[in-house]
């Protein structure tokens, strides 16, 4: 038999595996107005959904992290009652459902959804309600997927161990990890090292975004200080691979460590061109750390802001470094076997869903 074509509509359908993709930054265009409206926020820069959704694309392609950070005022500002919260939750389980994901890990800061009253506890029932929301409506149309979330913490501000305390408290409620985010320059993950330490007694996971807009030392902290699972982004790991005078990758120790190690990179293609991460998506380092076999996952990062999707990420690689079926199944098991759920309901997944998925486009 012929494998079946690879184009969006076929990648779309093809099970597919999210690590880092953040609550406040998928958003539905129209769902930020209505929302804006009904809480009385002002400020939006456009009262229209397409053009709101072009702004929002605009302004977070400055090649500035910090700028890209900036358009979060609007988003966050609009999810900060308990409604509001399980609304886009809801919408985002039902949003990567449609794209053909099977299983996500979503995070979200509750610090930054208290400025009406909230509590955190009640921040994350919330968010955790609207994920079963949306599973639910999803699974109703024929279209299932898990979600597991990540509580994350700022990594200006000093809640960390605060965070760290509330994802054990709801682990085993829907909550799968912590993470710590934000302006990387400045603010090293040991700044939070009471937190981690706390979480590796609590026998907890997490992942820390590092190697994003800062380089090497952002990820050696992060590994070596503070013992993530996982790294965010961690594209800069690349600046610890050189190429001999024949063209030969050498390895430098830390970027040895990572592949040796097989720690998972969550990498997000086209976030990190719009933050200056890379000059391009075929200047990406994913390339040669795909070619060089490091744990490399896919994500979105910020669906609105990059105006990406699964299927977009998947299907630009594809067009971009040539990559077939077996490379996307070969992405998506890692991310799989990357995630933060039991031995046995990954494994499950892997056999039950992702790799039986694969074979029906690969025959």
């Amino acid at each position: 038999m012929v494998p079946v074509s690879l184009n969006v509509d076929t990648v779309r359908d093809a099970p597919k595996v999210l690590l880092h993709d953040h609550l406040d930054g998928g958003l539905r265009p129209a769902t930020v107005l209505e929302l804006a409206d009904a809480a009385g926020y002002q400020g939006l820069p456009s009262t229209d959904a397409q053009e709101l959704g072009e702004w929002f694309l605009a302004a977070s392609h400055s090649g500035s992290l910090e700028l890209y950070l900036e358009t979060f005022g609007h988003t966050v500002g609009v999810m900060q009652s308990a409604d509001a919260l399980v609304r886009v939750a809801a919408e985002c389980a039902e949003d990567l459902a449609t794209d053909g994901v099977v299983y996500a890990e979503v995070r979200f800061a509750p610090e930054l959804h208290v400025e009406q009253g909230l509590e955190l506890d009640a921040v994350v029932e919330a968010v955790l309600e609207g994920f079963r929301v949306g599973s639910a409506r999803a699974a109703e149309r024929g279209r299932r997927i898990r979600v597991g979330c990540l509580l994350t913490a700022m990594r200006h501000a000093a809640r960390s161990r605060e965070i760290a305390e509330l994802s054990v408290r709801y682990r085993n409620l829907g909550v799968v990890g912590f993470d710590i985010a934000g302006a990387e320059a400045g603010f090293p993950p040991t700044r939070h090292l009471d937190a981690f330490e706390y979480l590796r007694q609590q026998n907890a996971h997490f992942t820390i975004h590092a190697g994003e807009a800062f380089g090497l030392p952002s990820i050696w902290e992060a590994l070596q200080w503070c013992g993530t699972d996982r790294l965010g982004h961690g594209v800069r790991i690349v600046d610890d691979i050189t190429l001999g005078a024949d063209g030969t990758p050498r390895l430098g120790l830390l970027a040895a460590y990572v592949r040796d190690k097989r720690i998972p990179l969550e990498m997000c293609p086209t976030s990190n061109v719009h933050t200056g991460a890379a000059k391009s998506l075929a200047d990406h380092p994913i390339g040669l750390l795909t070619e060089l076999r490091f744990r490399v996952t896919v994500n979105t990062d910020n669906r609105l802001m990059s105006d990406v999707s699964m299927t977009s990420e998947m299907t630009a690689l594809a067009d971009t470094f040539g990559y077939g079926w077996a490379d996307l199944q070969w992405f998506t098991v890692n991310a799989m076997k990357s995630s933060f759920l039991g031995f046995d309901e990954r494994l499950a997944m892997i056999n039950e869903v992702i790799k039986p998925g694969y074979a029906a486009l690969l025959a």
